[in-house]
Protein backbone atom coordinates (compact mmCIF):
# COMPACT_ATOMS: atom_id res chain seq x y z
CA UNK A 1 0.00 0.00 0.00
CA UNK A 2 2.75 2.30 0.64
CA UNK A 3 3.92 2.54 -3.11
CA UNK A 4 0.20 3.76 -3.65
CA UNK A 5 0.22 6.20 -0.54
CA UNK A 6 3.28 7.92 -2.44
CA UNK A 7 1.68 8.46 -5.56
CA UNK A 8 -1.06 9.60 -4.13
CA UNK A 9 0.26 12.36 -1.84
CA UNK A 10 2.26 13.72 -5.12
CA UNK A 11 -1.29 13.73 -6.59
CA UNK A 12 -2.84 15.76 -4.28
CA UNK A 13 0.63 18.18 -3.87
CA UNK A 14 1.10 18.41 -7.45
CA UNK A 15 -2.24 18.01 -9.36
CA UNK A 16 -4.66 19.04 -6.33
CA UNK A 17 -2.84 21.96 -4.57
CA UNK A 18 -3.34 20.94 -1.34
CA UNK A 19 -2.03 22.44 1.67
CA UNK A 20 0.96 20.63 3.54
CA UNK A 21 -1.66 20.62 6.43
CA UNK A 22 -4.08 18.87 4.16
CA UNK A 23 -2.21 16.60 3.36
CA UNK A 24 -0.19 15.45 6.34
CA UNK A 25 -3.71 14.55 7.76
CA UNK A 26 -4.57 12.63 4.72
CA UNK A 27 -1.18 11.14 5.43
CA UNK A 28 -2.16 9.94 9.67
CA UNK A 29 -5.59 8.88 8.18
CA UNK A 30 -4.16 6.62 5.73
CA UNK A 31 -0.98 4.98 7.36
CA UNK A 32 -3.47 4.75 10.46
CA UNK A 33 -5.79 2.31 7.90
CA UNK A 34 -2.98 1.07 6.64
CA UNK A 35 -1.73 -0.49 9.80
CA UNK A 36 -5.76 -1.88 10.20
CA UNK A 37 -5.95 -3.65 7.27
CA UNK A 38 -2.27 -5.37 8.37
CA UNK A 39 -1.77 -8.28 5.70
CA UNK A 40 -4.80 -7.16 3.55
CA UNK A 41 -4.05 -5.87 0.18
CA UNK A 42 -5.65 -2.40 -0.87
CA UNK A 43 -6.53 -3.94 -4.08
CA UNK A 44 -8.55 -6.59 -2.24
CA UNK A 45 -10.32 -4.21 0.56
CA UNK A 46 -13.70 -3.99 0.31
CA UNK A 47 -17.01 -2.48 1.66
CA UNK A 48 -16.96 -4.57 4.86
CA UNK A 49 -13.56 -4.47 5.42
CA UNK A 50 -13.99 -0.18 5.30
CA UNK A 51 -17.12 -0.46 7.56
CA UNK A 52 -14.95 -2.69 10.69
CA UNK A 53 -12.52 0.33 10.22
CA UNK A 54 -15.05 2.55 10.85
CA UNK A 55 -16.68 0.33 13.48
CA UNK A 56 -13.06 0.55 15.25
CA UNK A 57 -12.87 4.44 14.90
CA UNK A 58 -16.47 5.06 16.35
CA UNK A 59 -15.33 3.00 19.49
CA UNK A 60 -12.50 4.96 19.97
CA UNK A 61 -15.41 8.36 20.55
CA UNK A 62 -13.33 10.71 17.95
CA UNK A 63 -15.13 13.70 17.25
CA UNK A 64 -17.77 13.96 14.41
CA UNK A 65 -16.05 16.51 12.38
CA UNK A 66 -12.63 14.10 12.96
CA UNK A 67 -14.38 10.89 11.48
CA UNK A 68 -15.89 13.04 8.82
CA UNK A 69 -12.27 14.07 7.92
CA UNK A 70 -11.01 10.09 8.08
CA UNK A 71 -13.85 9.23 5.83
CA UNK A 72 -13.02 11.97 3.39
CA UNK A 73 -9.35 10.76 3.34
CA UNK A 74 -10.40 7.09 2.64
CA UNK A 75 -13.21 8.22 -0.29
CA UNK A 76 -10.63 9.99 -2.05
CA UNK A 77 -7.77 7.95 -1.77
CA UNK A 78 -10.17 4.80 -3.28
CA UNK A 79 -11.16 7.15 -5.76
CA UNK A 80 -7.21 7.92 -6.91
CA UNK A 81 -7.04 4.08 -7.20
CA UNK A 82 -10.03 3.46 -9.30
CA UNK A 83 -8.85 6.06 -11.46
CA UNK A 84 -5.42 4.48 -11.94
CA UNK A 85 -7.08 1.13 -12.64
CA UNK A 86 -5.55 -0.32 -9.55
CA UNK A 87 -8.74 -1.14 -8.49
CA UNK A 88 -11.83 -1.93 -10.77
CA UNK A 89 -14.66 -0.66 -8.54
CA UNK A 90 -14.36 1.73 -5.02
CA UNK A 91 -15.38 0.28 -2.04
CA UNK A 92 -15.67 3.70 -0.14
CA UNK A 93 -18.44 4.88 -2.44
CA UNK A 94 -20.97 3.91 -0.02
CA UNK A 95 -19.34 5.44 2.35
CA UNK A 96 -21.92 7.99 4.52
CA UNK A 97 -20.50 11.44 6.09
CA UNK A 98 -22.33 12.05 9.34
CA UNK A 99 -24.07 15.45 8.86
CA UNK A 100 -22.46 18.02 10.75
CA UNK A 101 -23.64 20.88 12.19
CA UNK A 102 -21.66 24.11 11.41
CA UNK A 103 -20.69 26.21 14.48
CA UNK A 104 -21.17 29.81 14.59
CA UNK A 105 -17.77 31.79 14.43
CA UNK A 106 -16.78 33.58 17.23
CA UNK A 107 -15.88 37.10 16.53
CA UNK A 108 -15.18 40.12 18.22
CA UNK A 109 -17.02 42.98 18.70
CA UNK A 110 -15.90 46.69 16.98
CA UNK A 111 -15.02 48.03 20.36
CA UNK A 112 -13.00 44.57 21.22
CA UNK A 113 -10.95 45.16 18.01
CA UNK A 114 -10.08 48.59 18.82
CA UNK A 115 -8.75 48.04 21.99
CA UNK A 116 -7.00 45.18 21.22
CA UNK A 117 -5.11 46.48 18.39
CA UNK A 118 -4.28 49.87 20.43
CA UNK A 119 -2.87 47.79 23.10
CA UNK A 120 0.66 47.66 21.79
CA UNK A 121 2.13 50.41 23.69
CA UNK A 122 4.89 52.99 22.20
CA UNK A 123 8.32 52.36 23.87
CA UNK A 124 8.22 49.44 23.78
CA UNK A 125 10.65 46.57 21.49
CA UNK A 126 7.81 44.89 19.67
CA UNK A 127 5.12 47.29 20.16
CA UNK A 128 5.69 48.18 16.30
CA UNK A 129 5.16 44.67 14.90
CA UNK A 130 2.69 44.18 17.56
CA UNK A 131 0.49 46.44 16.42
CA UNK A 132 1.18 45.84 12.73
CA UNK A 133 -0.19 42.25 13.13
CA UNK A 134 -3.19 43.02 14.74
CA UNK A 135 -4.43 46.11 12.43
CA UNK A 136 -3.45 43.53 9.08
CA UNK A 137 -5.49 40.94 10.40
CA UNK A 138 -8.66 43.25 11.40
CA UNK A 139 -8.15 45.55 7.76
CA UNK A 140 -7.79 42.74 5.54
CA UNK A 141 -9.17 39.61 7.41
CA UNK A 142 -6.55 37.53 5.75
CA UNK A 143 -5.53 34.52 7.70
CA UNK A 144 -2.99 33.80 10.42
CA UNK A 145 -0.90 31.70 7.66
CA UNK A 146 -1.21 34.14 5.05
CA UNK A 147 -0.07 36.89 7.35
CA UNK A 148 3.07 35.23 7.87
CA UNK A 149 3.60 34.28 4.31
CA UNK A 150 3.70 37.88 3.54
CA UNK A 151 6.89 38.80 2.22
CA UNK A 152 7.67 42.63 1.64
CA UNK A 153 7.35 43.14 -2.28
CA UNK A 154 3.81 41.05 -2.00
CA UNK A 155 2.86 45.10 -0.19
CA UNK A 156 1.96 47.75 -2.72
CA UNK A 157 1.92 50.53 -0.64
CA UNK A 158 0.79 53.18 -2.96
CA UNK A 159 -2.18 50.80 -4.65
CA UNK A 160 -2.71 49.89 -1.25
CA UNK A 161 -3.05 46.23 -2.27
CA UNK A 162 -1.15 43.10 -0.65
CA UNK A 163 -0.78 39.85 -2.31
CA UNK A 164 -1.39 36.72 -0.17
CA UNK A 165 -1.22 33.11 -1.15
CA UNK A 166 -4.21 31.59 0.28
CA UNK A 167 -5.30 27.80 0.55
CA UNK A 168 -4.74 25.65 -2.00
CA UNK A 169 -1.74 27.38 -3.24
CA UNK A 170 -3.81 30.13 -4.88
CA UNK A 171 -2.65 33.64 -4.99
CA UNK A 172 -5.37 36.81 -4.68
CA UNK A 173 -4.51 40.37 -3.84
CA UNK A 174 -6.82 41.75 -1.46
CA UNK A 175 -7.14 45.72 -0.34
CA UNK A 176 -5.50 46.71 3.11
CA UNK A 177 -6.88 49.93 4.85
CA UNK A 178 -4.43 53.17 5.30
CA UNK A 179 -4.02 53.25 8.83
CA UNK A 180 -2.76 49.74 9.07
CA UNK A 181 -0.33 50.46 5.84
CA UNK A 182 1.00 53.39 8.04
CA UNK A 183 1.32 51.26 11.40
CA UNK A 184 3.03 48.57 8.68
CA UNK A 185 5.58 51.13 7.12
CA UNK A 186 6.24 52.60 10.83
CA UNK A 187 7.59 49.09 11.73
CA UNK A 188 9.56 48.13 8.55
CA UNK A 189 11.61 51.02 8.93
CA UNK A 190 11.95 51.25 12.55
CA UNK A 191 13.15 47.26 12.93
CA UNK A 192 17.16 46.95 12.68
CA UNK A 193 16.84 43.82 10.73
CA UNK A 194 16.81 43.86 6.33
CA UNK A 195 14.98 40.96 5.39
CA UNK A 196 12.83 40.05 3.02
CA UNK A 197 10.35 38.60 5.59
CA UNK A 198 7.21 41.16 6.54
CA UNK A 199 7.41 39.67 9.58
CA UNK A 200 10.42 37.50 11.07
CA UNK A 201 11.72 36.59 14.63
CA UNK A 202 14.96 37.56 16.38
CA UNK A 203 16.99 34.75 14.01
CA UNK A 204 15.49 36.48 11.18
CA UNK A 205 13.50 33.69 10.26
CA UNK A 206 9.58 34.23 8.87
CA UNK A 207 7.44 34.08 12.13
CA UNK A 208 5.06 31.41 12.87
CA UNK A 209 1.58 30.81 13.10
CA UNK A 210 2.07 29.67 16.71
CA UNK A 211 4.40 32.79 17.55
CA UNK A 212 1.46 34.98 16.57
CA UNK A 213 -1.24 33.21 19.25
CA UNK A 214 1.15 33.66 21.78
CA UNK A 215 1.48 37.44 20.70
CA UNK A 216 -2.61 38.03 21.29
CA UNK A 217 -2.71 35.46 24.13
CA UNK A 218 -0.06 37.92 25.76
CA UNK A 219 -2.33 41.04 24.99
CA UNK A 220 -5.89 39.46 26.26
CA UNK A 221 -3.62 38.75 29.28
CA UNK A 222 -2.69 42.33 29.67
CA UNK A 223 -6.14 43.68 28.62
CA UNK A 224 -7.99 41.46 30.99
CA UNK A 225 -10.22 40.78 28.30
CA UNK A 226 -13.28 38.39 28.75
CA UNK A 227 -13.11 36.15 25.99
CA UNK A 228 -10.16 33.97 24.14
CA UNK A 229 -9.29 35.46 21.03
CA UNK A 230 -7.50 33.68 18.16
CA UNK A 231 -5.71 34.53 15.18
CA UNK A 232 -8.85 33.47 13.10
CA UNK A 233 -11.33 35.79 14.98
CA UNK A 234 -9.98 38.62 13.42
CA UNK A 235 -10.75 37.11 10.08
CA UNK A 236 -14.22 36.31 11.34
CA UNK A 237 -14.36 40.08 13.27
CA UNK A 238 -13.56 41.10 10.26
CA UNK A 239 -16.55 39.52 7.67
CA UNK A 240 -18.83 40.08 10.51
CA UNK A 241 -18.35 44.35 10.67
CA UNK A 242 -18.24 44.60 6.91
CA UNK A 243 -21.95 42.96 6.55
CA UNK A 244 -23.17 44.75 9.88
CA UNK A 245 -22.24 47.83 7.66
CA UNK A 246 -23.78 47.19 4.74
CA UNK A 247 -21.16 44.89 2.64
CA UNK A 248 -22.58 42.44 0.41
CA UNK A 249 -21.96 39.14 1.10
CA UNK A 250 -20.38 38.76 -2.91
CA UNK A 251 -17.86 41.08 -2.29
CA UNK A 252 -17.04 39.65 1.71
CA UNK A 253 -16.69 36.12 0.02
CA UNK A 254 -14.18 37.41 -2.86
CA UNK A 255 -12.13 39.61 0.20
CA UNK A 256 -12.20 36.44 2.74
CA UNK A 257 -10.83 33.93 -0.77
CA UNK A 258 -13.83 32.00 -0.51
CA UNK A 259 -14.66 29.57 -3.38
CA UNK A 260 -18.11 28.85 -2.63
CA UNK A 261 -20.72 31.53 -1.36
CA UNK A 262 -21.97 28.92 1.02
CA UNK A 263 -18.62 29.35 3.27
CA UNK A 264 -19.73 33.10 3.40
CA UNK A 265 -23.13 33.00 4.01
CA UNK A 266 -22.48 31.21 7.55
CA UNK A 267 -21.69 35.27 8.57
CA UNK A 268 -24.94 35.98 7.76
CA UNK A 269 -26.21 34.25 11.34
CA UNK A 270 -24.01 36.42 12.87
CA UNK A 271 -26.00 39.59 12.11
CA UNK A 272 -29.53 38.90 13.12
CA UNK A 273 -29.17 41.54 15.82
CA UNK A 274 -28.05 44.32 12.77
CA UNK A 275 -31.26 43.48 11.00
CA UNK A 276 -33.71 43.57 13.89
CA UNK A 277 -32.83 47.00 14.31
CA UNK A 278 -32.74 47.96 11.03
CA UNK A 279 -36.81 46.36 11.09
CA UNK A 280 -37.53 48.22 14.11
CA UNK A 281 -36.52 51.32 12.50
CA UNK A 282 -37.85 51.02 9.29
CA UNK A 283 -41.36 48.85 9.81
CA UNK A 284 -44.17 51.10 10.52
CA UNK A 285 -45.69 48.25 12.89
CA UNK A 286 -42.40 46.84 14.04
Amino acid sequence: MNRYLVKFFTYLEVEKNYSSHTILNYRLDLEEFAKFLDKISVEAVEYPDLRRFLAQLKGRNLKPRTLARKLSSLRSFFKFLQREKVIQTNPAKLLVTPKLDKPLPHFMSEEESIQLIEAPKSGKINSPRDKAIFEILYSTGIRVSELVGLDVEDVDFFGNIIKVMGKGKKERMVPIGEQALNVLKIYLDGRKMDNKFVFANKGGTRLSDRSVRNIINKYISEQAMAQHVTPHMFRHSFATHLLNRGADLRSVQELLGHVNLSTTQIYTHLTTDKLKKVYDQAHPRA
